[in-house]
């Protein structure tokens, strides 16, 4: 095997490339950086999924109260336990509008709160993302209502 010739001799100096100055001050961000928030609220447990096919078999044979874009079934249950809830979105002509009423059920009925144990099916139209959140609670509100005095 043979060696190849490197040589040791050091290349010349050549012109720094140009880069272009930066936009920006490259110090650091522009605003203080501060730690995030604390959530307004901690969740306390008050509400749970409906995760069984017995219950959800129940709330499909329930009675159906519905105000505007929005329906409430509930199947009653101790009085003791957390409400369980469930949503469905029917119409929706995407996941992503799907989803969006979704959440926006949620946090509404985070406000709403049913007051009587049991299981509850939301169920809401695309319609209800256009709805102002204050009526949405409201009408939430007043459909647990009515589902509770039914049971």
């Amino acid at each position: 095997m043979r060696e190849a010739h490197v040589s040791a001799e050091q290349p010349e100096a050549q012109e720094a490339s140009r880069l272009p100055s930066p936009h920006a001050y490259p110090g650091r961000s522009g605003g203080a950086q501060v730690p995030t928030p604390a959530r307004p609220h901690a969740p306390l447990g008050l509400i749970r999924r409906v995760r069984d096919r017995a219950t959800f078999a129940a709330l499909g044979r329930a009675h159906r109260h519905v105000r505007g874009a929005i329906s409430v079934r509930f199947v009653g249950g101790e009085a003791a336990e957390p409400a369980q809830l469930a949503y469905a979105v029917s119409g929706a002509p995407s996941a992503v509008v799907r989803n969006r009423v979704r959440r926006r059920l949620r946090a509404a009925v985070a406000r709403a709160e049913p007051s009587v144990g049991g299981a509850y099916l939301v169920s809401a139209r695309p319609e209800a993302m256009t709805m102002p959140f204050g009526e949405l609670v409201d009408t939430l509100s007043d459909l647990f209502a009515a589902a509770g005095e039914r049971a």
